[in-house]
């Protein structure tokens, strides 16, 4: 009897154990799409209305890229789950000081936890895109100490990790020959792999089908891009597996890059993805009916739990990008239009990220795209109105200092002397710069004091230079 007692209560106890861990399994294994609150604006809603705006879209997850105590206390006994961000530019200190990580915890995160849910903690921002080689390889090292932190204080429902953009591949195509950078595949990746396996952490991955498509429209077809074909499918020579979207092929390149080194089974995360909704002249397919169809497919694809041809019926938890239009955000006009929102919090297209809502059901037309093909013509590149005057002075010297001859035509006597402002000389400058060194990555950017135009500023005598497409 006593045995059998025994043995009873030990199968209620296994029988505990198992729910237990399916419970929580089913907990870290979310098919629920988040949202991902960029704060690059001069023009953007407090905190607090932020996050009401978070849940009208429904989103049950946010990351953001910092640990901005105002939205920390704004998510507090919201059941939103919760990424945080350690600066890149603390990675490479934090990397050989615990005492110094201990500290950023204790002050960063411990605050808020449990009553905000905190749940993900990335260190730092694609770091291999976007720093010198030397803070790549503090990068691992980073990643344990915050750990090792967060165990420390007690923290351990907090997954460790960082977000990677795809220019960690060397190869991308076919899916299956994903392979990581020679330069980053043996120092960095294969120990960022280690500790990912290690922690049960998530390989936190950017990925936007826009960039390759806008870069060959030619080769790569914009409806594969947005989950729109009905009649084309792809199929991987050296794995057979068939792909009917470039998200997938995308994912899946990463996936056969990890299993390439080892680690066939670590979970991928959606750090980032998403389609401009707007973007300059010399950007094609940005525009409000391609980013509501690419994020509408998106949700409906990753609240399936279709996971990918490498690893089918897997979840794949996400983060959309971004919350909002984000007007300081620097680089070509598609940074700044990323946003499912307007600054003023209105939605720039229906979307609902809880996937329960049919992509018929969205019942307000949307505008028809008018930059699916390449520009052709001239472009010119003045100040943007409400700049201000003397960032606007500062950017002109700038300019003028840059290549041969810039502003010699704003110069006492030349022909675009008058009238003599520095706005008018600027926008001059502005056009005159970018003429010479687009082909060599220069930008009409100028920290957000200039503008693209179509409309040729030239006057009488005076000719403004231009780009042509």
């Amino acid at each position: 009897m006593v045995a059998s007692k025994n043995m009873g209560h030990l199968f209620f106890l296994l029988l505990l154990i198992l729910s237990f861990l399916i419970s929580t399994s089913s907990a870290k294994f979310t098919s629920k799409v988040g949202i991902n609150y960029g704060q690059l604006g001069n023009n953007l809603p407090s905190p607090s209305k932020s996050v009401e705006l978070i849940k009208s879209l429904k989103a049950k997850l946010v990351k953001i890229y910092d640990t901005n105590p105002k939205i920390l206390n704004s998510l507090k006994h919201t059941n939103i789950k919760v990424s945080i961000m350690l600066p890149n530019q603390l990675i490479s200190n934090i990397s050989s000081n615990q005492t110094l990580s201990d500290l950023w915890v204790r002050s960063n995160v411990q605050p808020f936890y449990p009553h905000t849910k905190i749940r993900y903690l990335l260190v730092g921002n694609e770091i291999i895109s976007s720093t010198d080689n030397k803070t790549w390889y503090n990068l691992v090292p980073a990643m344990r100490k915050i750990k090792s932190s967060l165990k420390a204080h007690g923290l351990h429902k907090v997954k460790v990790g960082t977000s990677c953009a795809m220019d960690v591949l060397e190869s991308s195509y076919p899916p299956s020959n994903g392979t990581f950078r020679a330069d980053i595949s043996g120092r960095v990746m294969k120990p960022m792999l280690q500790f990912l396996n290690k922690t049960r952490s998530f390989f936190f991955l950017d990925a936007y089908p826009y960039f390759p498509w806008s870069s060959d429209p030619t080769n790569i077809r914009l409806d594969y891009a947005l989950f729109e074909s009905k009649d084309f499918t792809y199929t991987d020579p050296g794995s057979g597996l068939v792909y009917t979207n470039l998200f997938d092929q995308m994912v899946d390149a990463v996936i056969f890059a990890m299993r390439r080194l080892g680690y066939p089974g670590i979970r991928v995360w959606i750090a980032e993805t998403g389609w401009p909704n707007g973007g300059d002249y010399d950007q094609i397919g940005c525009n409000i009916y391609n980013a509501a169809t690419y994020n509408r497919n998106v949700v409906k694809k990753l609240t399936s739990e279709s996971g990918t041809p490498a690893r089918p019926g897997k979840v794949l938890p996400s983060f959309i990008f971004s919350l909002y239009n984000e007007n300081q955000k620097p680089g070509p006009g598609t940074e700044r239009h990323f946003g499912l929102l307007y600054p003023n919090g209105s939605k720039i297209f229906e979307i609902d990220l809880s996937g329960e809502t049919q992509v018929w059901e969205y019942k307000k037309p949307l505008p028809k795209p008018t930059n699916d093909e390449k520009y052709k013509g001239k472009i010119w590149c003045v100040v943007a109105r409400g700049a201000n005057s003397s960032e606007v002075g500062a950017a002109l010297s700038y300019a003028c200092s840059q290549g041969n001859k810039t502003c010699d035509p704003v110069q006492p006597g030349g022909k675009c002397y008058k009238p003599d402002s520095p706005t008018w000389h600027a926008s001059y400058a502005f056009s005159s710069y970018w003429a010479q060194f687009k082909k060599v990555g220069g930008t009409c950017y100028f920290n957000g004091l200039a503008t693209q135009t179509i409309k040729d500023p030239s006057y009488g005598s005076c000719k403004f230079p231009s780009v042509t497409l």
